[in-house]
């Protein structure tokens, strides 16, 4: 009985124990996650963005260029090789709908046919036209002589029949002198309608011949040996893929980057634009390889910002150039990208957790002091996404409360101009 007795007691004394040791390593753990200590150090302001990489440099494979004269101004990609596929130059990169050109080639070939009908209507009517303006001619020719004879033999008749035979043969000759004038101009006009009709054809035919030799175009091939990358419309920021609409504006079906150059492109928003200029050093990590580490300088910064995608904020573009070259970059890899704007040596700072404010004009912290906690007012410079500098107010290794402390709602905030005084009194 007094062995069952023991044996209760010492599983009950474990169990105390075991309970005292796990509240005091959870209440170390809760102290150590509530409360912060004031740091001394480089405070570095930085700016921390997202980004892609994208080569420096790049070759657009190109879709068919100048069909905008023809009224053809997007065209569909009815197949392109997947993403990251290596080509060689003048390898199949991807097929175009060419039904728009199909529809535009019939009417090229109505129109060429109707021209190359007219042509030859023209050249008809003009050869029969003159033909029979040259037989009038000669027709009056023979009239001419005719009355030419009646003259000469009127040389014995009375002076009345002379002069009667006289003026039919001028009237022959004027007739004749009209004759040739007007085939003269015939002539001219008959010229300048082969010359419209032929003008004619010649446009149809070049335009048929031209839009018949871009539908070579609509098979695109790489015009150099590399990786092809899809490139994003400029307008939606989509891939273009195959399903796809091109521009003709813009007939770029995809890329061939040079790897060996890399940049990170990223959008900084108006708020931190203000910090960032060319040349600051950046620190750049990879979604892909989260252990991978890199650098680069920023080597672009837009002057103008533009519209994110539903969304009313406006952004500015900014190029991050890599400093190293690595096999394992690929285009379209996202990047975090950690912008170091400055770097403030020998200050304090906190968390910004740490900060509260009343009203307008009052920043303080809770501090511990022995036991017990004080609100302190502070003076705050600059600040970064995590921490903020403090100016006035605080020591290096003090230690801040993070929580809300509801039961201080009460207490005075001691300020800055009494602070020493009144915390020698807290104390």
């Amino acid at each position: 009985m007094k062995r069952k007795l023991f044996i209760g007691i010492g599983v009950l004394a474990g169990i105390i124990v075991f309970a005292v040791i796990y509240n005091s390593n959870s209440s170390t753990a809760d102290d150590t996650a509530m409360f912060s200590e004031v740091k001394f150090g480089d405070f570095v302001i930085a700016v921390n963005t997202s980004g892609e990489l994208e080569a420096k440099n790049s070759i657009d494979i190109i879709g068919p260029t100048g069909l905008r004269e023809f009224r053809i101004y997007e065209i569909k990609i009815e197949d392109m090789v997947d993403e990251g596929t290596r080509v060689k130059k003048g390898a199949y990169v991807a097929r175009l709908d060419q039904s728009q050109l199909s529809d535009k080639l019939k009417t090229l070939t109505n129109d060429l046919e109707q021209s190359l009908s007219k042509y030859t209507q023209v050249k008809l009517d003009t050869a029969l036209t003159l033909r029979v303006a040259r037989d009038e001619m000669i027709n009056l020719k023979f009239s001419v002589d005719e009355k030419q004879i009646v003259v000469d033999q009127s040389m014995f008749e009375a002076p009345a029949t002379q002069q009667k035979a006289q003026i039919e043969l001028d009237k022959a000759k004027r007739t004749l002198e009209q004759s040739k004038g007007n085939y003269v101009l015939k002539k001219r006009k008959a010229v300048a309608e082969m010359q419209e009709a032929a003008a004619k054809m010649s446009v149809n035919q070049m335009a048929f011949d031209k839009l018949t030799e871009k539908k070579k175009e609509f098979t695109v091939k790489a015009p150099a040996d590399g990786m092809v990358i899809y490139k994003k419309n400029r307008w939606s920021g989509t891939k273009i893929a195959t399903g796809s609409n091109i521009s003709m504006w813009d007939p770029a079906v995809a890329q061939l980057p040079d790897i060996s150059q890399m940049i990170s492109k990223t959008f900084v928003n108006e708020v931190d634009i203000r910090v960032i200029k060319k040349g600051l050093d950046v620190e750049l990590g990879l979604d892909a390889f989260a252990d991978k580490k890199l650098t680069g300088k920023v080597v672009s910064v837009a002057n103008v910002g533009e519209q994110k995608p539903n969304s009313v904020d406006k952004v500015f573009q900014v190029d991050i150039l890599i400093n190293e070259s690595d096999t394992t970059l690929r285009p379209t890899m996202t990047t975090s990208n950690n912008i170091i704007a400055s770097v403030i040596p020998d200050a304090l700072f906190v968390p910004l957790e740490a900060l509260r404010s009343q009203g307008d004009s009052i920043t303080y912290v809770v501090q511990r002091s022995g036991l017990s906690f004080v609100k302190k007012e502070v003076t705050v410079g600059e600040t970064n996404a995590d921490e903020a500098i403090i100016l006035e107010g605080l020591n290096q290794g003090d230690m801040l409360s993070l929580s809300s402390n509801d039961d201080l709602e009460g207490e005075e905030i001691i300020r800055l101009k009494y602070t020493v005084a009144k915390l020698e009194k807290a104390r």
